[in-house]
């Protein structure tokens, strides 16, 4: 996958002020929220920054935290892992592996068949519905 790479200023421009903070700047949107919550549209969701397939609407799932959460990605080279440690928490984060937007976290208290819950936030998903 061929990285894609803008400065904060390219970004800025092309983001809305909500996606900027989110996905470029690692803020969180507040639980219960963001559009895709409660969305069980089927469909792919993509990466607002680049377009990314990100997770398919089959992996989609009501953990009850207030962001939309999945319990895996599209694929594995999906997105990145990075080691979290703000906020007085030990978390994992989830990236978008082409642009490295900042998607959210992953946790270990998912369903089966991975035990992972991807708490990922609206603002940086684009759906697309299948036809």
């Amino acid at each position: 996958m061929e990285k894609l790479e803008k400065t904060l200023e390219e970004w800025r421009a092309m983001l809305d002020p909500e996606q900027y903070n989110v996905c470029r700047l690692s803020a969180t949107e507040r639980p219960f929220s963001g559009k895709y919550n409660d969305t069980k549209t089927d469909g792919v969701y993509h990466c607002v920054c680049c377009n990314e397939a990100l997770f398919d609407s089959k992996t989609k799932f009501d953990s009850g935290c207030g962001w939309p959460s999945f319990y895996a990605p599209i694929g594995e080279s999906a997105m990145t892992e990075i080691r979290d440690t703000t906020h007085g928490m030990i978390r994992t984060e989830v990236k978008c592996a082409r642009c490295d937007a900042h998607l959210g976290h992953v946790f270990p208290d998912g369903p089966p068949p991975t035990g992972l819950r991807y708490c990922i936030n609206s603002v940086c998903l684009n759906l697309e519905p299948r036809e």
